[in-house]
């Protein structure tokens, strides 16, 4: 295989000379088998016609990446991974621009400049605008394997001439150019086609900080001990986010600098996001491997890259930013009083019903004022009827608590009632039983509209309330579900071999504060009988009334103050 080094029109023995000059490509550092360039044909089909989102004579946001940014050939999660370029339009008006995901998983600058860009090309219309994020997959073989690798650095200069020697172009001759001057071709066609080019540095990756080394004794290890300790000491590492500032992102900077286009730092905006979290937390913002994001990851790059654009001072990116909204965080809307405290109150119709008709059903979050001394905290019901902790994540209610921690909040958090449904039909509600941190792919139909989720266990979505509520300095405190009017053997029905049970694995597990109220409750029930107890239900064995949602709110008092809590503070 012959190599050129190209500098200019010089052609003397000693241009020759250097013309021999080996490039040696980045390694594939991200270990990670991607096929999606293997159908091409499958893939044009599957991928959007370019221009095709286009309404009227409205703009597009053309999006050019990698499986960061759309994973797989349909980009529609059925692994459970998921690009950020599927949550982008979320932050843009749609009734005056449209977001287009032409990314491709698998793909490098190269790659995508030599057989998709074309195609994308087709579709751009003046004052459009295009959206480069590319790197991740520049590495690897020039010439072999998947023949994406590109020159590192921003070199206009340096060139090499190969030969494929795999893959449908085999046998093709072709000219491979530096990381960077595919970055200039991308732009110099985008503004040749009246297009506004936008290059964003690459995603984070996710990285396991390295563990101690075993100890070793002499010329021998201490065996199999050593092992497991070692292993021990690397479950234990921090993940921790890549920052690419001194190869993609600083050679995607220098080329928006040079041919004055503007430039999202997208790596680091995500990254100090991941600094800010525990390193389980990290772990779970990716799927299957340390490269590919779970929805988690991907709404949090979407948001990043969102902000960035928002928040960028380049003067081409005015018109694009009066098409934007949902940049500000959703929120509860809790109004906050100087020097005290919230109380946030996260659950099910058993929390918060309809809480108005005195003969009605009552939750018992509507009663708070019984309990909590308005005079030292604030408190608000969150919470919302018919969910699970799994819907409760989806539709966004968590993130808005989540958004509007402070120092010294606290939280109760309440599920069970609804968690026990199908994983994969109805309501798409239900969970996979238990507290392991273990996760199934589950095709979800809502509202004629069909996608791909990552269903979790019980356990795992109380361990991420927990989790975030102490990334903000907050206090959870789990309370467990509250008790059906059901009375086999003469005693009210107790669930303490499954979900009281998982409540207590948890809260041992994390550390965190627990309150009873299902046993709580259930022992007065049990003490006044079965027929007294049916003026503390109504409509059926689960909702409460009025005096039932008062005899619960009575339940968390009394657990508060018996495990101790730190909110016993700001009780009556």
């Amino acid at each position: 295989m012959k190599r050129y080094l190209t500098i200019g029109v010089l052609c003397s023995l000693c241009a020759t000379a250097m013309a021999q000059t080996d490039y040696k490509p980045m390694d594939d550092v991200n270990k990670v088998v991607d096929l999606t360039l293997d159908s091409l044909e499958k893939v044009k089909t599957a991928r959007p016609v370019a221009g095709s989102s286009r309404k009227g004579t409205n703009p597009v946001l053309f999006l050019v990446g990698n499986s960061t940014m759309r994973t797989g050939t349909k980009g529609n999660g059925d692994n459970g991974q998921w690009g950020w370029g599927f949550f982008a339009h979320h932050y843009f008006d749609e009734s005056r621009i449209t977001v287009e995901n032409q990314a491709l998983g698998g793909t490098s600058s190269r790659t995508f400049y030599n057989q998709l860009w074309p195609d994308v090309k087709a579709g751009i219309r003046p004052g459009d605008y295009v959206v480069i994020e590319l790197g991740h997959n520049d590495n690897g073989p020039f010439d072999s394997g998947r023949c994406r690798a590109t020159i590192r650095g921003i070199s206009a200069k340096d060139s090499l001439v190969v030969t494929l020697k795999e893959g449908p172009n085999q046998g093709k001759v072709e000219t491979v150019w530096s990381y960077g001057e595919y970055m200039r071709r991308f732009i110099r066609e985008t503004r040749a086609l009246g297009a506004h080019p936008i290059l964003m540095s690459l995603t984070p990756r996710k990285r396991q900080a390295e563990a101690p080394k075993a100890p070793s004794k002499g010329a021998k290890t201490a065996g199999k001990a050593a092992k497991n300790a070692a292993a021990a000491a690397l479950a234990d590492a921090p993940w921790k986010p890549v920052r690419v500032n001194e190869t993609f992102g600083l050679w995607a900077r220098q080329i928006a600098e040079e041919m004055n286009v503007p430039f999202v730092d997208l790596n680091e905006i995500s990254a100090q996001k991941y600094d800010q979290m525990s390193s389980w937390k990290v772990n779970y913002h990716f799927y299957l491997d340390n490269i590919h994001t779970s929805k988690f990851g991907a709404e949090l790059n979407a948001r990043s890259a969102a902000e960035g654009l928002m928040a960028c001072q380049h003067p081409e990116l005015k018109p694009l930013q009066a098409m934007m909204q949902n940049i500000a965080l959703p929120t509860t809307g809790v109004k906050r009083e100087e020097g005290k405290p919230v109380v946030f109150i996260t659950g099910d119709s058993t929390v918060k019903n309809t809480d108005k008709d005195p003969a009605g059903m009552w939750g018992w979050g509507s009663q708070a004022d019984r309990i909590f001394d308005a005079a030292k905290v604030t408190w608000i019901n969150c919470a919302q009827a018919g969910r699970s902790c799994r819907t409760y994540l989806r539709e966004g209610r968590w993130e808005k608590v989540y958004n509007d921690l402070r120092q010294g909040d606290f939280v109760l958090i309440q599920f069970g009632h609804n968690d026990i449904g199908e994983l994969h039909k109805g309501k798409h509600r239900g969970e996979i039983p238990g507290t392991a941190d273990t996760s199934c792919v589950s095709r979800v139909t809502l509202k004629d509209e069909a996608y791909n989720e990552v269903v979790y266990s019980f356990g795992w979505y109380l361990k991420k309330m927990i989790d975030d509520c102490r990334q903000k300095g907050a206090t959870p405190i789990l309370v467990s579900l509250t008790p059906r009017n059901e009375w086999p053997g003469g005693k009210i029905e107790r669930r303490n071999d499954s979900y009281g049970k998982w409540y207590r694995e948890v809260a041992q597990e994390t550390g965190c504060t627990f309150v009873d109220l299902h046993n709580i409750t259930a022992d007065a029930l049990d003490g006044i009988g079965q027929e007294a107890a049916k003026r503390y239900y109504n409509n059926d064995h689960t909702h409460t009334s009025l005096a039932g949602a008062r005899l619960n709110a009575l339940g968390i008092a009394i657990g508060l103050r018996r495990s101790g809590s730190e909110l016993a503070k700001y009780l009556k």
